[in-house]
């Protein structure tokens, strides 16, 4: 699902590692079809020694599934749900059994929330509510409603469930955080039969973010897409070799979204004259996107050549 609302955006190329704190990006192809096995050294990727960080695979490709989902095991006791990976969004959430309003076709059963509800004072309700609006009808609960940019929306409340991790030296971990109850579904045009969505943003309700509140993880999210279909995900900072990174600063003016700027559109070595288009990074994109000017100058350009 798109989360974006940006009118030109991109999603993430083959292997892109975000360290949030600096607003930093690495790009870096990676040769060859990638498998999931513990030996990247045979696939061309160096690691050292991790302790800290957590560990998922990647399951899709960009055609024909159209999408890619890591698996996430929430609850008590924790249950399996497949997840849409967002870096253009913050709140992680789930179709929920609250009772469900209006729910989609999923892969597993409506997620049966917990009785620890996120009281409407909590920073990260406040984090979901533009300044100055955020009123709650009831002081005890954080009501939500999310839109993303394909038209798709959930309307919910945030709950705070255990999340089971395994950190990669084979630690477990099960940290408390907050996550939306889905019980209304409205699916976009990008729609994926998913159990919800994986928030991978800068907002204080990502995943990424409250871990590294509770001091479990370092602020670094990255992951790897083989052109052959599937990849992992990380969190944490003990995965890569630092001296072999090189980031590229992203910018101050957007703080919910992952963006190095503007940017000028080339064609063949020139100029199209089209210049100061913001880009943001949105994994929950299956290709780039151009708004509707942009499109229409770009495809002009091509006809005549």
């Amino acid at each position: 699902m798109q989360g974006s609302m940006f009118p030109f955006g991109s999603t993430l190329p083959s292997e892109a590692f975000v360290r949030l704190p600096d607003r930093s990006f690495h790009f870096q192809p990676v040769p060859g079809r990638l498998s999931w096995s513990r030996n990247y050294a045979a696939k061309g990727i160096k690691f050292i020694c991790a302790c800290s960080s957590l560990l998922f695979q990647v399951h899709g490709n960009v055609y024909p599934t159209g999408y890619y989902n890591v698996t996430m095991y929430i609850g008590q006791p924790a249950r399996p749900y497949f997840l849409d990976l967002d870096t253009g969004s913050d709140l992680t959430w789930l179709q929920c059994d609250a009772p469900c309003v209006r729910c989609v076709e999923a892969p597993h059963p409506l997620y049966r929330p917990s009785n620890d509800l996120v009281p409407c004072e909590d920073p990260i309700c406040a984090s979901l509510h533009a300044p100055g609006h955020h009123n709650c009808e009831d002081p005890a609960q954080c009501d939500y409603e999310l839109e993303y940019a394909d038209g798709g929306s959930s309307l919910g409340v945030l709950v705070k469930d255990a999340f089971a991790f395994n950190y990669t030296n084979g630690q477990r971990l099960n940290p408390r955080l907050a996550l939306g109850c889905g019980y209304n579904q409205v699916p976009g045009a990008s729609y994926h039969p998913l159990d919800g969505i994986l928030g991978l943003g800068k907002g204080k309700s990502s995943i990424v973010s409250q871990l590294h509140s509770q001091k479990l993880i370092r602020n670094v999210v990255g992951h790897c897409l083989s052109g052959g279909g599937g990849g992992f995900l990380f969190f944490g900072d003990d995965l890569y070799d630092s001296s072999r990174v090189v980031w590229t600063s992203m910018s101050s003016d957007y703080t919910k979204y992952y963006s190095p700027g503007v940017a000028e559109l080339f064609f063949g070595g020139e100029t199209t004259g089209l210049k100061n288009l913001p880009v943001v990074f949105d994994s929950g994109s299956s290709y780039t996107y151009l708004n509707r000017v942009t499109y229409q100058t770009l495809t002009s350009i091509v006809k005549r050549t």
